[in-house]
């Protein structure tokens, strides 16, 4: 039976929001191991890699039944494909994959290694099952083609951000939720320019709405304590 051996701290604490995929840059996050896998000799050697992969439970996707086939956004959400040609969360296992980058192992003296990354995907308190080093020369296939998936890092929103609500965002997260709002958290079929969306990030409410490429933010409120 598996269990997880460690849990993430990040600054979602709503599925809305998060990127769809791992790697963006200047989003951080920790990882902290259970008690049992605390001990600093099971990362010995793992600071000489660059990248992780990191194994983990849509914890929040969880359903008694599954499907054979699933609606991705990208699609628009009508056309059904089947679920083992998506990421989607909905899966007989609920398991997730994400690349991550690794910026530092701390050791805390009550919690042992605490790891550092940039880029997860993952929402705060997700469990992680594994942790391994990303090996670039069988890891990395630049040739691979992705279907409905390829999309291009350059294709992204304009995001009008008034400075009196930016200056309510602390400084060292402006620039990732910057990134987070230019790639459109909204679900691809949603285009009604007049409709206010949210989410939660690092402990405000961000509140915007798009109107063609731009993306414009309306609020930013302090949002619930934990």
């Amino acid at each position: 039976m598996m269990r997880p051996v460690a849990y993430i701290k990040s600054d979602f604490t709503s599925k809305f929001g998060i990127p769809r995929q791992s790697g963006l840059t200047d989003l951080e996050a920790e990882i902290h191991f259970y008690p049992e896998y605390q001990n600093p000799e099971a990362v010995r050697g793992l600071e000489e890699y660059s990248h992780l992969w990191l194994i983990w439970e849509f914890s929040r996707s969880i359903r008694k039944e599954w499907s054979p086939t699933v609606r991705p956004p990208k699609l628009g959400g009508n056309t059904r494909v089947g679920v083992f040609a998506t990421r989607s969360p909905f899966r007989p296992n609920p398991i997730g994959l994400s690349s991550v980058q690794l910026t530092d192992i701390a050791l805390d003296p009550h919690e042992g290694p605490v790891i550092h990354i940039q880029g997860a995907d993952l929402l705060d308190g997700t469990p992680i099952y594994d942790i391994k080093p990303y090996i670039p020369y069988a890891d990395s296939h630049p040739e691979a083609r992705g279907s409905f998936a390829t999309a291009h890092r350059d294709d992204h929103l304009q995001v009008q951000f008034p400075p009196e609500l930016l200056n309510k965002v602390p400084q060292s997260k402006q620039k990732p939720l910057i990134q987070i709002l230019s790639l459109d958290p909204r679900p691809a079929y949603q285009q009604d320019p007049e409709r206010i969306y949210g989410f939660p990030f690092a402990g405000l409410e961000i509140k915007f709405r798009v109107e063609e490429e731009t993306l414009y933010v309306c609020e930013v409120n302090e949002g619930e304590k934990k």
